[in-house]
């Protein structure tokens, strides 16, 4: 079947697709104004025929950044009375406590069109107080009175019974069938007040954003005869239906990414990789995840934004940590001489100054060019021309003038200052999660991350970086690989040994019979379904849990001592410690439910031997490293040209069609049979 992944950028839209049991690829500029265009571009590049397609996997930041950008719907909230200020509350912790800017996560929905019902559930779900009809009228007209175009409604404990929620969501969407309705039991039946409704909320305030967006681009597609389906990727690292996905945007918030970090664990299992960092840096952001055993980690729970002032989202995402520090990323200088790198972002338009669109503002790309690391004759396979003397011009006057460096050094201090900030997310996966980075390997790709991804290993004392095929456009590749997935999960909270069999029995049949239907609506084979269920199990006292695999319910209600061995081993590898003669309970059942690709085409490419597709012959230029009096003459290498087997020593660089890597002084690269470049760090063999 011929298929495509397009993932969209905040500066490049990639794509990747197997046509005709080829693969094929094209790299274009986003379109911030409208994003379809990239795709519609990417297609034409790529020369794919869209009536010949049967499947469009598609990522996209579209909803994350409509949040980071705080550009949703007026949205409202309808919550259970006396609970109106839970979610401007939030929590209690101070995450920065040192920080005197320290501020508290901004609602997306403001106070005034918060509203209340007379409403109320116990834990169990039982009705203390019923939802009148006439009381749901009444909200319904207060509703339409305030002129929102989203409805987010959350109420206390509906996750165990969602009756009342029904009721106001049934009415609302008869009333007004314009209004984006989000209610919280459709997205999350999970306890944690807070987590819910601000997860509920951002459902609610990206949904019209995304709806619209899926809505024209599903136009556009079927107008020019696409007959396939559409999948999108979603941040736990599966894909979805398009239909599922205008319901639920909140869950493709890290669509993009995602992908090329389940493309770098499929590498990591050819290769015999056990533990890796995949490190994706694009045009706008740099992206850092830990990989284990070939898969990287999928957390229930994640802040967008930054972590003491974002907006968490309670849902399963692929553990990624983001910074601001792409390509693109502004370089600036504070009121007391202070150099800086990101987070603000040029975009794709008008993008870094060397793209000629009239910019002056210097960024990383800008950095690179004036140091001798990009070609500006083979950007984009030469597809777009860099004007160098834009870029020197642009440094001069915002970075060099102001700190009375010279050009070269003030693009040497952004690549370091760059560079830096980048580490703190390798660390963040690795050290801050009790792994040694030394006995790791890095796996990098993104249009920029092999041009930096060597400095960032050699500071945090990674031995070996691999640049897989494709490394510009890895996430659509990995988006051809990724299997189907949802994840469904019940709260139960209670003594582990104490529960009562038939009410877990029943959360059991519950969530399988939710995954039958899920199976149904998106016309997937039953017999090619995977479900795997696992308890989130903790010791009496503690706050949060950890995922435990569960066969069946009798391991919870009957001999519990395997659940109790799993947890007590899995804890000691996470903290260093297990307390084997504590209480143990349970806080949730969840179930994982997924379906592997028919097709693995693009798998199996990345596995296959390679030839070279080209000739290009050697040539050198002089390129900065580390001092800017003393450039080195490096190797320029076409990397279509070079041969499985072929090795060689830095300084160099090895230049493709959608990306540059820098290879340091004395770092020694190899050419893999399946043509993936291995660099064994050269630590101390760097130009000091």
């Amino acid at each position: 079947m011929n298929m495509v992944g397009v993932d969209i950028g905040g500066t490049f839209t990639d794509l990747v697709g197997v046509i005709d049991g080829k693969i094929v690829s094209s790299k274009t500029s986003t379109t911030p104004s409208d994003p379809s265009e990239g795709v519609a571009h990417s297609l034409q590049l790529a020369h794919c025929d869209l009536p010949g397609l049967g499947e469009l996997l598609h990522g996209s930041t579209i909803a994350i950044n409509t949040v980071l950008e705080r550009k949703g719907a007026k949205t409202a909230l309808v919550t259970t009375k006396g609970f109106r200020d839970v979610y401007a509350i939030g929590r209690g912790n101070r995450i920065e406590a040192f920080n005197l800017f320290f501020h508290r996560p901004k609602p997306l929905v403001a106070r005034h069109l918060t509203f209340e019902a007379d409403e109320r559930l116990d834990p169990n779900g039982r009705a203390l107080k019923a939802l009148e009809n006439a009381e749901v009228e009444l909200l319904v007209k207060d509703v339409l009175a305030s002129g929102v175009d989203s409805v987010a409604v959350c109420f206390l404990h509906s996750y165990a019974n969602p009756a009342h929620e029904r009721l106001i969501g049934d009415a609302l969407r008869r009333a007004a069938p314009h209004l984006f309705v989000t209610l919280s039991h459709e997205i999350l039946r999970e306890f944690r007040e807070y987590e819910r409704t601000s997860t509920t909320v951002l459902n609610a305030y990206v949904g019209p954003r995304v709806r619209d967006y899926l809505s024209n681009l599903e136009t556009w597609l079927r107008g020019e005869k696409f007959v396939g389906k559409m999948h999108l990727m979603r941040s736990n690292g599966g894909v979805m239906s398009a239909l599922q996905a205008r319901a639920q945007p909140v869950s493709m918030m890290e669509s993009g990414p995602v992908a090329g970090m389940i493309a770098a664990g499929i590498l990591c299992k050819q290769l015999g990789i056990d533990m890796a960092i995949g490190f994706d840096m694009g045009g706008t952001t740099a992206k850092s995840s830990l990989i284990m055993h070939g898969a990287p980690a999928v957390e229930e729970g994640y802040v967008i934004g930054p972590m003491a002032s974002g907006q968490p989202m309670q849902l399963p995402v692929v553990d990624i940590v983001e910074v601001g520090t792409g390509g693109g990323s502004i370089a600036w200088v504070d009121a007391t001489g202070g150099l800086h790198v990101g987070p603000q972002s040029a975009g794709a338009d008008p993008g870094p100054a060397c793209y000629g669109k009239g910019s002056n503002t210097p960024v990383i790309t800008d950095a690179d060019l004036v140091l001798g690391r990009i070609n500006p004759k083979r950007f984009l396979n030469g597809g777009m021309s860099l004007d160098i003397e834009a870029s020197r011009a642009a440094i001069k006057a915002k970075v060099g003038d102001p700190l009375k460096l010279s050009i070269e050094e003030a693009a040497i201090g952004i690549a370091a200052i760059s560079d830096t900030a980048m580490s703190l997310s390798v660390r963040a996966v690795s050290v801050n999660k009790g792994v040694d980075p030394r006995e790791t390997t890095m796996i990098a790709f993104g249009g920029a991350g092999p041009l930096h991804a060597v400095a960032i290993a050699r500071e945090i004392f990674i031995p070996r970086v691999i640049i897989p095929k494709l490394p510009g456009a890895f996430s659509a590749l990995g988006m051809l690989m990724a299997s189907w997935r949802q994840d469904f999960v019940r709260t139960l909270v209670g003594r582990l040994g104490r529960l009562d069999h038939a009410t877990v029995e029943n959360i059991f049949r519950e969530l399988a019979a939710d995954a039958e239907a899920q199976l149904r609506l998106d016309g997937i084979p039953r017999a090619s379904a995977k479900l795997i269920f696992n308890a989130d199990l903790r010791y009496v006292g503690q706050e949060h849990a950890l995922q435990i695999p569960v066969s069946d319910a009798s391991m919870l209600t009957g001999d519990v001592s395997k659940v109790r061995e799993l947890f007590h081993v899995e804890h000691d590898q996470r903290y260093g410690q297990a307390a084997a003669e504590e209480a143990m309970e349970i806080v949730n059942v969840r179930l994982v439910l997924t379906a592997p690709r028919a097709d693995t085409v693009a798998e199996r490419s990345m596995a296959q031997a390679w030839t070279p597709t080209d000739e290009a012959a050697e040539t050198s230029r002089k390129v900065i490293f580390n001092d800017p009096l003393k450039p080195l003459d490096a190797r320029i290498l076409w990397r279509p040209a070079l041969p499985a087997g072929f090795a060689f020593t830095g300084p160099a660089v090895v230049e493709e069609p959608n990306s540059t890597i820098l290879i340091h002084p004395g770092d020694k690269v190899r050419v893999t049979e399946a043509g993936h470049l291995v660099i064994d760090v050269a630590f101390g063999g760097a130009q000091s």
